[in-house]
């Protein structure tokens, strides 16, 4: 079976699982972002998410550098004590994510089995496979944009700010 079929596959079957109402999560979803502040500096992010309840279980985020492969691990292990109470999910959990480099790393693999999780991975150059987390890091971006005043920006969302220096042009 092609990588691409097994990917589709997996895919159907974690939306399949989400579809159920009741019982323990039966799937986590996974992605990052990328934000470039007022003064230059990158933050980026990863997140897991639980597909049946849609609470952010993990997240990190560094400035000015990559989401390592380690702080993949990191969010993994937490989401699962936080969820479970223990270093092993009770039964297996599909972890959907794309298949960026931290993600597919063969340490990330492997850990993600010790864990008690079933690695999914979306078909390539398809974002809409994971479309819980997508709509999450959309969800982020538009109230980051609308809503968070910001220090330099005299205590105003980058929309506000925006707006003035337009309306004073």
């Amino acid at each position: 079976m092609s990588t691409t079929a097994r990917s589709s596959s997996c895919v159907r079957t974690c939306v399949r699982r989400w579809a159920r109402t009741s019982g323990a999560s039966p799937a986590h979803c996974s992605d990052g972002f990328e934000y470039t502040c007022w003064n230059g500096d990158i933050v980026r992010g990863a997140f897991i998410i639980d597909a049946h309840d849609r609470e952010i279980i993990a997240w990190r985020a560094v400035v000015n550098a990559g989401i390592s492969g380690s702080d993949i691990r990191d969010i993994m292990l937490e989401a699962v004590e936080r969820r479970f109470g223990a270093y092993r999910a009770s039964s297996v959990i599909e972890m959907l994510s794309d298949n960026g480099s931290p993600y597919i790393a063969k340490d990330t693999q492997i850990f993600t089995r010790q864990l008690g999780l079933k690695p999914c991975f979306t078909p390539i150059q398809s974002p809409q496979s994971n479309g819980i987390s997508e709509a999450f890091v959309k969800t982020l971006k538009r109230d980051y944009n609308e809503n968070h005043p910001h220090s330099g920006l005299k205590m105003r969302s980058p929309r506000e700010f925006i707006a003035a220096q337009t309306a004073t042009a």
